[in-house]
């Protein structure tokens, strides 16, 4: 693909997915994670910010929950990609096979971000 395909299939991807978050450029010393850790913008609680394997971002959860817990479009685990210098750790949206119910998996933190529940819907009504 040329830069621009690319560009547009990777933020098409990245709409979809939620991997919406700006890129994490310095990582902290007290986090293993090549991001470190850093804050939600719109409710300031802790995330996990880590790339994907198209070159987007996603904030996670700080916590991991069984997957009957999280529904599927918030579902996400991280892969170790070997590299010559250090393994990189990256964020793989769960979609082709599903995990078992009893299985961890890492929630978005748009699924648990107190900014993103105020503004949803209440669907009682």
């Amino acid at each position: 693909m040329c830069e621009g395909c690319w560009n547009r299939f990777a933020n098409d991807l990245a709409a979809v997915e939620g991997a919406t978050a700006p890129p994490c450029l310095v990582p902290d010393e007290d986090e293993h994670e090549a991001s470190g850790p850093s804050t939600c913008l719109r409710c300031g609680g802790r995330v996990r910010r880590l790339p994907t394997y198209y070159d987007r971002w996603v904030d996670l959860a700080t916590v991991e929950l069984p997957a009957k817990q999280v529904p599927e479009r918030y579902r996400w685990r991280l892969m170790k990609v070997p590299v010559a210098y250090a393994p990189v750790i990256i964020a793989v949206h769960i979609r082709i096979i599903d995990p078992l119910p009893s299985d961890p998996v890492i929630p978005a933190h748009a699924l648990l971000c107190p900014a993103e529940r105020a503004e949803m819907p209440d669907i009682r009504a």
